[in-house]
């Protein structure tokens, strides 16, 4: 037996100090079953002391990223940096850090995107997701060229959209061979729904829309329920000004998966642009009741509920939501903006004050805290 380079299978100290603290398994209690973790950790504690050292270093920077806390940012962010953390799971953090980018962290990128293990390179660009390629293009390009498949795939799959006609013809000619090479890797897997999906969201980016929905479709003729090729087919729809077609292929989805939340958020986004806003908050709804953590649902169907003139609804959603992402910027704007517009300056002041400390380094969040406070001390 030995160590696969590739993935982590070594035997960690054990921590059932971190199972107090964040209800993850341990090896102890594994086995002595009629222990608490309590027990495991003051034994451990007494053999080796209290400051023994272990590897497992990481825990609550992904716990903290996973329950939401304000503080995820900065944990994963000191993770990423540390060399000492194996490959796989810088290369995580790297991934997770991707929807709590900023402006301190985004620099982390830079060394993933050179980092000897092609697992790292691929967190790097998960990372830069959502970029518009014109600005990843500078250091993101050369990883066409890179030794790892994977990683010329994953780089050609994030630049997709550059405009082809500012390209050199050097340029040009490496990012379309990768891109034969992408769609071949696509082909190759075409019995698979996520392959055909991948390849359609590929062409769309591209410009090549007719060839985008082919692929989409065959991807849902494979697996109905693949939800992903519905929702991503919907939202080409829209692009192409078809909504009722993006309309006709989410209810279909939704007959063959009536419990995926996705689709009836995806529904609720068309309905709403379709202008039937009562059916849209049907959806909306139906979304935050199969799926209550998921922020973005809560945040859009409060958005809803305050455009229909349900302010207190609103509100309520609002803040039964931030009991579970409570560094969640857009519901903490919302409540914010929301509770300004009925009067409720101190509620509105304890919100800006909770997403100032999540973002420090903001001079308009800091400015907008200072002006609500005058405006509270008005008699």
């Amino acid at each position: 037996m030995v160590i696969d380079t590739r993935h982590d299978h070594s035997f960690r100290v054990p921590r059932p100090d971190l199972s107090i603290k964040l209800g993850t398994p341990n090896a102890c209690n594994d086995c002595h079953t009629d222990k608490s973790a309590e027990w495991a950790a003051s034994s451990i504690e007494q053999w080796f002391g209290p400051k023994r050292e272990g590897f497992q270093n990481y825990a609550e920077a992904f716990h903290a990223a996973w329950t939401d806390q304000s503080d995820a940012a900065k944990l994963l962010a000191a993770v990423a940096a540390d060399q000492g953390v194996p490959a796989f799971v810088r290369a995580s953090v790297l991934t997770e850090l991707s929807s709590r980018r900023s402006p301190s962290n985004i620099s982390l990128a830079q060394p993933g995107l050179a980092d000897p293990d092609p697992e790292v390179r691929i967190g790097a660009l998960d990372m830069l997701q959502g970029i518009p390629a014109t600005q990843l293009w500078p250091f993101v390009s050369t990883l066409l060229s890179d030794p790892s498949r994977g990683v010329r795939l994953r780089a050609v799959a994030l630049l997709a959209d550059i405009p082809s006609q500012g390209l050199t013809t050097a340029d040009r000619e490496k990012f379309e061979r990768v891109g034969e090479e992408f769609v071949a890797a696509q082909r190759l897997n075409a019995d698979r729904p996520e392959a055909r999906s991948a390849l359609g969201h590929f062409y769309a980016q591209r410009g090549h829309p007719s060839e985008a929905v082919a692929e989409y479709k065959a991807a849902l003729k494979l697996s109905p329920q693949y939800a992903a090729a519905a929702v991503n087919l919907s939202d080409l729809y829209r692009e192409l000004g078809r909504d009722n077609d993006g309309e006709g292929i989410l209810r279909r989805a939704i007959t063959a998966s009536p419990q995926d939340p996705g689709l009836h958020h995806a529904l609720g986004l068309v309905l709403v642009r379709l202008n039937r806003r009562d059916e849209a908050l049907d959806e909306f709804r139906k979304a935050v009741e199969l799926e209550p953590d998921q922020a973005r649902y809560a945040y859009v169907y409060a958005v809803g509920l305050h455009s229909s003139g349900r302010q207190s609804d609103a509100i309520k959603i609002l803040k039964d939501n931030l009991s579970r992402h409570p560094a969640d910027r857009d519901i903490l704007l919302a409540l914010i903006n929301f509770n300004r517009e009925t009067g409720d300056l101190s509620a509105a002041l304890k919100y800006a004050e909770q997403l100032a400390a999540v973002e420090p380094t903001n001079q308009d969040l800091a400015n907008l805290v200072q002006e609500l406070r005058r405006q509270n001390e008005k008699p």
